[in-house]
This record gives C-alpha cells, structure tokens and sequence, in this order.
C-alpha cells in the first residue's frame, strides 16, 4: 500500500501521538485502522465490510474484505456460499466470515483527509475519556495549575494533563489572576460534557479551607484531629470545628501551630481570611457557645424541636455577638446547623415580664380574681388556662397562701371558663363551615379547626385537611445565603412539630378513604435469584452504544 510515510514511520507517529496525547498506543492504531477502513469503503462500497489490520512490530497494513458464509447469496459484495468459503477454509461454517485479501490502493487527496479526520476524533475522543477518568477520582482534593486565561471574570486552569475552570464566583472577593500565575484550589465536580471533560475548581468552598488545614496540620492528615463542621465568608472570616481523638493533644493548639505557623500559612493562601478555629462540642448548647466566640454568652435556650436556640448575652455583647452585618453569628449559624436568636439580657428580662404580664392578666380575666393570686400562679409557672384547669389539685394548694378549698375552686372556675370558651369557638366554626368529620383526626382542637376554616386555603373539611403537607400547617424555614426566612404555617402558634403534623394528616387521609392501612404497611421483601444468560453479541453492541453516546 503506498503512503506518505513508510511503515517504521507510521509506528513511530502512533508512538509519539500515543506519549503526547498520555494514551494508550493501541488506540492510536486503532484508529489508523478505522481511518484506512473507512478511506477503502470510499473506493469498494460504504455496503462492504471491509477491516484493516496493522502489525505493531513492522507496521504493515493488510486490507481484508470480509464476506458472510451463507446458503443462499443474495449479494455477492458482502457473501459467499458455504462451497466458496469451504475452498478458502476447510473449517467454514454458516454464519462464519470469511476474509478475502484486497490489492493495495492510494489513497486519494480526499480519502486521506477523511481518514486524518477519524484518526484525530479517535484520538481527541480517547484523550477526554483519559481525562475524565484521570480526575473523577480527584473530587476532593486540592490541586495546583498555571492560569491559562480569563474569560469573562473566569479562570481557566492548565493542570497540564487537562483544563479546569474556577467560576467568577468561586474566586475570593478582591482577588485577581492573570496568564501564567500559579492558583490553588479544590476539585468539588467533574462532569462528562459534549465538549469533553469539565472539571470545576473552587477557592471559596468550605472543604477548600478544610483541606488546607490537612495539608499543614500533620494531626489532621493523620486522624488525630477531626475537622467537624466549616463555615465561611470568603475572603473575610471563617470558623471551624475541631475536635481531637487524643485526649493529650489541644486540637485547637494543634492548628494554631507555634507562634501561630500553621493557621497563618492557611490566612495567607485565603487572602487574609481571619479564621476562628472553634472547639468541638457534641452538646448542641455548648457547641453554640464556642461557635459565638470572642462573644461571651450569659444563658442559652434550645427548641430542639425547631432547631432554634435564643442566645442571652450581656448588653455590652450585643454587638460582638452579631458581628458586622450579622457576620459572626450567620457563620455560627451554618457551623452548627441551628438557627439562632440572640438577645441581651435586658430584652430577655423584658420579655419574661411581657409574658408573665400576659399570663397574669389571662387569669385575672378568666378565673374572675384579684391580681395578686394571679401573679402567685403565672410564678408558679402556669402559662395557659389549660394547666390550671387540668393539674393534679394538689399542684396549686401547695402554692404558698392556698389551700385544697381554694385549688378547687380555682380549677372549677378553669374548667367552667374553657367549656364556655369551647361552645363560642364550636359555634364559630359552624359559622365558618368547617365540617364535624374533622374531629376524626386525633390531636384536632376546635380552636385548630377555626384557624383552618380561616386560613387562605379554607381548609373545612376533611378532604382538604387530607390533602395538606406538613409545611402547610407549621411552617417552613429557608436558607438562603446564610440568612433564615420564616415561612409561617396555618397552626403556627400550636405549639404542633412536624412529628404531630405529618401523624395528624395521615389519619385524615385513612379516615377520609385516601389510603388505607395495608397501604401503610412495609411490603415484605422476597429476594428470589435470577439467572439470565447474556448473549456475548448484545455486550459488544451496548458497548458500541455506549461509545457512541459519550462521544
């Protein structure tokens, strides 16, 4: 076959192709054989099989047409009858193939573009998926490039055996780059695009500043030290929980380095990014503590149900506390996954006046006394109607200046208020149209069925009730940019968790019909073993698929 380049020539370019492109030499050949394939269907019929072989020692090319072995032929170009192929080979069968020798041929001036137009989209093919393979393992991890260009406030990274991208807004506020600087940053997504790999880099992830303290702080590369949680405001301030596995060994000392060595090497590749480095604590109350620090807090209260916790630090705190623009105690937030509320000590004590007031008050008008057995029950710490009415009896007489007589009566009087409380709302949800078949829901009050039957959704009967998630009823909050939205719910103020709402809405939707209760029931798992004989053929035709779709 005549070429440009002899034989040794053609090993030789495969070769160097195969060490520039970091592939394999077989594929480069692989696709010089599709190339010759495809150029010598140009000239026999695109309908001929045709294959081409390459010896890798001498490079020579050998063009085989290759014709199917059948009984009846019904196109000479592609078959052959079993006579035919038995004087080729003895041992030919049908369905066989047999390969019959093609004479050389030059390659015309439009053949040989076509075949240098596979070989490269082999190639350029092979060397995406060397990528993509190269670095879908590296999600994770640091790594060092050479600025290539900038595009539109975007960093394009050389890696050298690939390109990555750090996004505008992936880069540290205030920070610049321009051809040939070294960058840092951490791998957090490698997709498989059109185009070729994308590897995306970040310098304002959270896990990037994590996997910097590993790489300087030896305890943590050996799993002495654990990082916990990571918050940021990039290029301004961060904090980060550490914890040690060593009780010998100061986890926070530990980062901070001598003289402040190791904590200073992550600052300086942060630009400046002051870092507070927060001891661990696996005590939600004391883990918010240290995550206000330099703030000193004075008490805490949690909510576990709602994941909100209010923070009670001294007045002259307040401001250090929130931090500019609600810095620290947004970072604190997202370190810890709480939503937290901070207030001095004269708002706290306020409030707790407000709300022994309002109690007060409550009893006065309910329980028609004087203002002074008022206080000695909300002080005793009864907050509602329902407490009085309902306590063992005994709870109030022990109340200094109260006796069994005078616990009776008030808990008569309770009771008389709240059943008369009860007809006025019962009358007003009728009023409202909210049905009685809502009272087949365990947990319903009449007082809930008003704030339903008054709700925007008009929510009044059982179906609708049904038909609620529990987001409806309680309420949300969204996360956005560290700031927290409270979206509020028809029952907020219920004092209902999301437990009680979603149990309460299934036994609406069993009562209503919607579902019943072998539909709640886990269906029993039955492994049965499954033996299926895969047909060697249809694996190389997936596999041929598959190529095709991620080229």
């Amino acid at each position: 076959m005549a070429v440009s380049a002899n034989r040794l020539e053609l090993m030789q370019i495969a070769d160097a192709v195969a060490r520039e492109k970091s592939i394999d030499k077989q594929i480069v050949i692989d696709a010089m054989a599709d190339s010759i394939e495809k150029a010598a269907k140009s000239r026999y019929g695109l309908e001929t099989n045709i294959r081409a072989d390459i010896n890798e020692k001498t490079g020579e090319i050998k063009l085989q047409r290759l014709l199917e072995v059948v009984e009846d032929v019904e196109d000479y170009d592609t078959q052959i009858d079993l006579a035919g192929a038995k004087k080729k080979n003895e041992a030919a069968k049908i369905g066989d193939h047999i390969g019959e020798l093609l004479p050389p041929m030059d390659f015309g001036r439009i053949a040989a573009q076509s075949a240098k137009q596979v070989i490269v989209q082999k190639v350029r093919d092979a060397e995406r998926d060397r990528q993509f393979d190269e670095f879908k393992d590296r999600v994770g991890e640091i790594i060092n490039g050479t600025v290539k260009r900038v595009e539109y406030g975007n960093v394009i990274v050389d890696l050298g055996r690939g390109e990555a991208i750090i996004r505008r807004d992936e880069l540290i506020p205030r920070e610049t780059y321009k051809y040939g600087d070294r960058v840092r940053g951490y791998i957090y997504d490698v997709r498989r695009e059109q185009r070729g790999p994308q590897i995306f880099m970040s310098r304002t992830h959270p896990q990037f500043m994590a996997k910097l303290f590993q790489m300087e702080v030896p305890e943590i590369y050996d799993g002495v030290i654990e990082i916990r949680s990571v918050a940021r405001d990039p290029g301004s301030r961060a904090k980060i929980a550490v914890i040690s596995n060593d009780s010998g060994i100061d986890p926070v000392g530990a980062c901070v380095g001598m003289r402040g060595s190791r904590v200073q090497a992550v600052v300086g590749e942060l630009q400046g990014e002051k870092i507070d480095i927060i001891p661990w604590n696996p005590e939600a109350a004391g883990f918010i503590v240290n995550a206000l620090q330099p703030a000193e807090v004075a008490k805490v209260v949690l909510d576990e149900e709602k994941e909100r916790i209010e923070v009670v630090v001294p007045d002259e705190q307040l401001s250090l506390a929130i931090g500019r623009r609600g810095q620290n105690v947004r970072l604190a937030s997202q370190l810890t996954g709480w939503d937290i509320d901070i207030l001095t000590e004269e708002e706290e004590s306020g409030r707790r006046q407000a709300e022994f007031n309002a109690n007060t008050q409550t009893f006065v008008d309910a329980l028609n006394v004087d203002e002074m057995v008022a206080q000695l029950l909300a002080s005793e710490g009864f907050s509602d109607l329902e407490e009085v009415a309902y306590v063992e009896s005994d709870e109030i007489a022990m109340i200094e200046g109260f006796d069994d007589e005078t616990a009776s009566e008030l808990q008569a009087r309770a009771r008389e208020f709240l059943e008369k409380q009860e007809q006025e709302l019962d009358a007003e949800r009728k009023t409202l149209g909210v049905t009685d078949d809502m009272r087949q829901v365990p947990g319903i009050t009449t007082r809930m069925m008003v704030a339903l039957g008054k709700s925007e959704d008009e929510i009044k009967t059982l179906d609708d009730f049904a038909g609620c998630i529990a987001d409806d009823l309680i309420g949300w909050n969204e996360r956005k940019d560290g700031e927290v939205t409270r979206h509020p719910g028809i029952l907020d103020g219920f004092e209902l968790s999301r437990v009680q709402a979603d149990e309460m809405i299934m036994a609406a939707r069993l009562a209503a019909g919607w579902v019943t209760e072998d539909d709640l029931k886990e269906p029993e798992v039955v492994e049965e073993e499954v033996v299926v004989e895969e047909d060697p053929r249809a694996a190389v035709i997936n596999v041929i698929e598959d190529t095709s779709t991620q080229s």
